[in-house]
């Protein structure tokens, strides 16, 4: 299938979710990501869901990660496709952008050779590992820039379509993906 089609898909059955089911599928999901062995970095970049496209509630996520006492960065979309990180602390003040992404204002900013793992946004994945986002390339861009050996894993409320036909070569597949009840791994 086309990114293009996918994005309409996926979109359509998120916009028919309630969100008592947004809440119960986030949190099952965060259960079974504590399945995966990358509980022993140090940095974990994670993105804050927007709200009104129902994305992932990744506070649980947060939730777990505070717990276990690692440094969470978040993202900071720039005009020039770039992202700047932040970790985040008690100080860390949040604001929806233009885009209604919430993100932090400023802070301490972490070098991307630092981050560790990213939990990435998407829309639809593939069993290949490839992803689909909003299209306007701002991970791909990050994913490119970080470590060689940095964790990839995908969050989605759906399972992997079969495969992403129209996948560029700046396109960076993901290490894992993530469903309320399974691991996919690349």
């Amino acid at each position: 299938m086309l990114k293009k089609d996918l994005r309409l898909k996926i979109l359509s059955l998120r916009n028919s979710t309630t969100s008592e089911y947004l809440s119960e599928q986030s949190l099952q999901l965060a259960n079974t990501l504590l399945t995966l062995p990358i509980w022993n970095f140090s940095y974990y970049h994670l993105f804050l869901p927007i709200t009104k496209k129902k994305e992932i509630d990744t506070s649980y996520i947060l939730s777990i990660l505070q717990g276990k006492d690692k440094n969470v960065v978040l993202p900071k979309m720039t005009g020039d496709q770039n992202l700047k990180h932040f970790l985040l602390t008690d100080s860390t003040v949040i604001k929806l952008n233009k885009w209604g992404v919430p993100e932090p204002l400023e802070g301490i900013e972490v070098p991307i050779h630092k981050i560790d793992v990213v939990f990435v946004p998407l829309l639809a994945f593939d069993t290949k590992g490839n992803r689909v986002g909003y299209g306007k390339g701002f991970y791909d861009i990050f994913l490119k820039e970080c470590n060689p050996n940095v964790v990839k894993i995908g969050l989605s409320l759906f399972d992997a379509e079969e495969s992403i036909d129209d996948i560029a070569p700046d396109d960076v597949p993901l290490d894992y993906c993530i469903t309320p009840d399974k691991v996919y791994s690349f």
